[in-house]
């Protein structure tokens, strides 16, 4: 089995930018404006970072957006080759986004909970290039939309990959310590994390080199 793609989030400058794709991510992913969750920066702080990303690595802009317009403004804005849509959108955005950002791909997350997520990510999957499954509280007082750090019921995620044939990234409360047993229960396309590579809030070299031997020796 070939390593799953690793996509490193939460990334904060060029500095980190550069950091994580020396030690192999793929994907990287800059956060804006959240209900709550760590990694938020400015708009302007996400574009300079994107403008230095060599391609093929993807550069996720996570946002927590619901309105069409907003969001494709939002990804003219920061550059990026990538959405990440962290909440539900109604399937008209979808459309919208399709027809005035054709070259930008498309990310939905969905917040395992319950039973009920394996048929939204069958709904929603014929819609995007890539389904993200995290560990947020959509419904909470204070929406968690990501960065938890908590694991969830991978036997869900698991059913969630075999029900669809779009490409899955597994997300929530990974570290070097549970990410192969994560990858052997769900057998993910990608890996995501934030906190799992980072030391006081800073990401760690250190870190992310037992990481990625942990992702190499699980594949």
């Amino acid at each position: 089995m070939m390593p799953p793609r690793v996509k490193v989030c939460c990334i904060g400058s060029v500095v980190e930018a550069r950091l994580a794709i020396e030690h192999g991510a793929s994907a990287l992913g800059l956060v804006s404006a959240m209900p709550s969750g760590p990694g938020v920066i400015s708009e302007a702080l996400i574009a300079e970072i994107a403008s230095t990303v060599p391609p093929p690595v993807g550069t996720f802009l996570l946002t927590s957006s619901t309105d069409a317009t907003h969001i494709a403004a939002q990804a003219r804005q920061c550059r990026v080759n990538t959405l990440q849509l962290v909440d539900a959108v109604e399937p008209a955005t979808y459309t919208y986004l399709r027809t005035v950002l054709p070259a930008t791909k498309l990310v939905q997350v969905i917040h395992v909970e319950s039973e009920a997520n394996v048929a939204e990510a069958a709904r929603v999957a014929p819609h995007v290039d890539a389904l993200l499954l995290d560990s947020g509280r959509p419904s909470a007082t204070i929406p968690e939309l990501g960065g938890t750090g908590r694991t969830h019921d991978w036997s869900l995620s698991r059913r969630i990959v075999e029900a669809v044939d779009t490409p899955v990234f597994l997300a929530g409360g990974l570290r070097a310590s549970n990410v192969g047993e994560a990858i052997r229960a769900v057998r993910p396309f990608g890996i995501d994390l934030c906190s799992g590579v980072r030391s006081d809030g800073a990401l760690d070299p250190v870190k992310l080199g037992v990481f990625f031997q942990a992702v190499c020796e699980a594949a």
